[in-house]
């Protein structure tokens, strides 16, 4: 059975066949989907560079695993301990206070406090007042001064708290 296996994967080929890519891809989708489900919807939900992070790594992996790149069964069990790695850091980030979190989720950044501009924090983060505008006309506001808070998020994306009217 081991043999047949092998045979069907190109496990001991020094090049693979259409057919045995082929079947490594479905058997490297069926793993992925096992293994993000271990991992959680987190992992592509709302994305900040620690998700996104992963993201690049695992299809990285994966795609090792289907070309042939790297042996077969270590580089799925790369993949899965990658994603439980993401899931324990995670994991601490939430259960713990400090460094930590911050650091591997980040923290958002105040742009405007009181409808005055956070120049300094703009500039800091290479944002421009243009970037800002937009933001704030997608959020349906016309003026800095309209705006009680404004959050550039973890995930890149700017939030917007609008003054009680």
């Amino acid at each position: 059975m081991a043999d047949f296996v092998n045979t069907l994967l190109g496990i001991d080929s020094d090049s693979l066949t259409w057919w045995q890519m082929s079947i490594r891809a479905v058997l490297v989708f069926i793993v992925a989907l096992v293994i993000m489900r271990i991992g959680n919807k987190r992992i592509f939900g709302k994305q900040t560079a620690f998700d996104i992070v992963l993201g690049i790594i695992y299809g990285s992996i994966l795609s090792r695993a289907i070309t042939g790149n790297s042996p077969f069964w270590p580089t799925l069990a790369a993949a899965l301990v990658l994603v439980l790695l993401h899931r324990f850091l995670a994991f601490l980030a939430y259960n713990t206070e400090g460094f930590i979190g911050p650091f591997i989720k980040g923290s958002p950044v105040c742009l405007i406090r009181d409808g005055k501009l956070q120049e300094d924090e703009l500039k800091k983060h290479n944002l421009t007042e243009n970037d800002l505008n937009e933001a704030l006309r997608n959020g349906g506001v016309t003026t800095v001064k309209d705006v009680k808070a404004a959050y550039l998020e973890r995930s890149g994306e700017i939030s917007i708290v609008k003054k009680d009217a």
